[in-house]
């Protein structure tokens, strides 16, 4: 069975002990789009504990607001019970909620297009909002008024900007000036919620259309005022012809892989959030002297992206994983006067293939020469695996069985070894215990 199948037999089987019952929201809006959909939320009149009794495996999320889970082969459906809020003192959750009808329970969500219900028995769409005519349209709008949406949730300001890049809907007037004079307050959501959004808009289609839009919204600077800051920041024309660091970012955003309906393509987050930084210290590097210089940006953007990650409180994998990023973002320009060894640690990195691809795009959205690119991807194709990882040839038992004591030292010479091994000069253990010898004898 479809996941869609398993969520109309949990619509069925509420209606047969005589509720009602309906897919809502975004499933709605995409069946309308003609747009394949991954969750199926489903809103009734049945309690939570209505739903328990129904269901032989649910998880009991939100029962306080009518929330519950019902699990069917491993898929999980958000089980709702028709509800009115009360206000959102804390921006985020409501002080109350009080169970409804159909109407009313549509009337408390965010946009238009995802206010719809959908009876999957019947046949039957239920629009009180005007959903399908903004679909049809193609327009981003609020339910009811826009100021009362956004107070209640903040964060619908960074969803809308995310709807509008997803299906390449404008947004209505009306929304998007409340959402200016709001941006302001987007502050008192959690960190680890707009990074959700963010990573969403980045990791989906039209990324670039989504910074931008983010930026005329004047969310950007509130969230990223890094990133705003780089507008403006002028280029050399020579090696930059499309423009300044802004406009060089969102071409880069642009040359990320599409993503499908299905999410084939799709780009990593660190490999978007890279893109997005890569060239973040230019705006603290820039001089213009015999030329415009901006000498060690990626290592200033390096620790600029560190204080961005640790703000959005991204995981420390994914902050160290961007932050590499970053600071080896130019590592390819010198690719062809490299060492072996210096290159073979390059590709046995495990996040060399995003380094690769975002080298491209970089090379892409400026001068268009894509040769260091392809000498570093030959290469990579040439070596194999134990070529660039080999197993080492001698370890610190050794040089302590050659009588040195653990220390700084250990490191420089395994280093020293390993170097030589990668560039082919040592082979055999035996070999690397002599160099060991020679290194540790002019050490001591």
């Amino acid at each position: 069975m479809t996941i869609k199948e398993y969520a109309i037999e949990i619509v069925k089987t509420l209606q047969e002990h005589d509720y009602k019952a309906f897919f809502a929201g975004g499933c709605v809006r995409d069946m309308i789009m003609e747009k394949a959909s991954a969750d199926y939320d489903i809103a009734t009149n049945a309690l939570s504990q209505d739903v328990i009794k129904l269901f032989e495996k649910t998880i009991p999320v939100g029962e306080q607001f009518g929330v519950v889970i019902v699990v069917r082969n491993g898929h999980n459906f958000e089980v709702a019970t028709f509800r009115t809020e009360g206000p959102y003192s804390d921006g985020r959750h409501p002080d109350s909620v009080a169970f409804s009808t159909p109407e009313d329970d549509v009337k408390r969500r965010d946009f238009t297009i995802n206010g719809l219900l959908y009876d999957p028995i019947t046949n039957e769409i239920l629009d009180y909002v005007g959903g399908r005519e903004d679909i049809s349209r193609g327009i981003i709008r609020t339910i009811g008024n826009p100021f009362e949406r956004f107070t209640e949730d903040k964060l619908r300001m960074i969803r809308a900007a995310r709807f509008a890049c997803r299906f390449n809907f404008p947004i209505h007037p009306d929304t998007k000036e409340a959402i200016i004079q709001l941006a302001p307050q987007i502050h008192v959501v959690s960190a680890e919620r707009i990074r959700e959004e963010l990573e969403k808009i980045l990791t989906g289609p039209n990324p670039h259309a989504g910074i931008q839009l983010l930026d005329e919204l004047h969310l950007l600077q509130e969230i990223l005022p890094e990133v705003s800051n780089m507008k403006g920041v002028r280029q050399p024309e020579n090696f930059h012809p499309e423009g300044d660091v802004f406009v060089h970012t969102l071409l880069c955003l642009s040359k990320l892989a599409p993503v499908s309906e299905q999410g084939m393509g799709k780009p990593s987050f660190t490999l978007a959030m890279g893109v997005l930084l890569h060239d973040i210290g230019k705006t603290e590097t820039f001089e213009e002297l015999d030329r415009i210089r901006f000498n060690l940006h990626e290592k200033v953007g390096a620790d600029m992206t560190a204080k961005i990650c640790d703000r959005l409180k991204t995981s420390n994998a994914e902050k160290e994983r961007i932050v590499w990023l970053v600071l080896k973002h130019l590592c390819f320009k010198d690719a062809q006067k490299m060492r072996l060894n210096k290159l073979k640690r390059l590709f046995a990195r495990e996040g060399y293939t995003e380094l690769a691809e975002l080298c491209r795009i970089d090379a892409l959205a400026s001068s268009g020469d894509l040769s260091d690119y392809h000498f570093c991807q030959d290469m990579f194709s040439k070596l194999s695996q134990e070529e660039v990882k080999p197993k080492a040839l001698i370890t610190g038992h050794d040089l302590i069985a050659l009588g040195l004591k653990p220390g700084p030292l250990f490191k420089d010479i395994l280093t020293k070894i390993e170097d030589k091994q990668l560039d082919g000069n040592l082979i055999t253990k035996e070999a690397a215990i002599e160099e060991a010898k020679t290194l540790i004898s002019q050490r001591t």
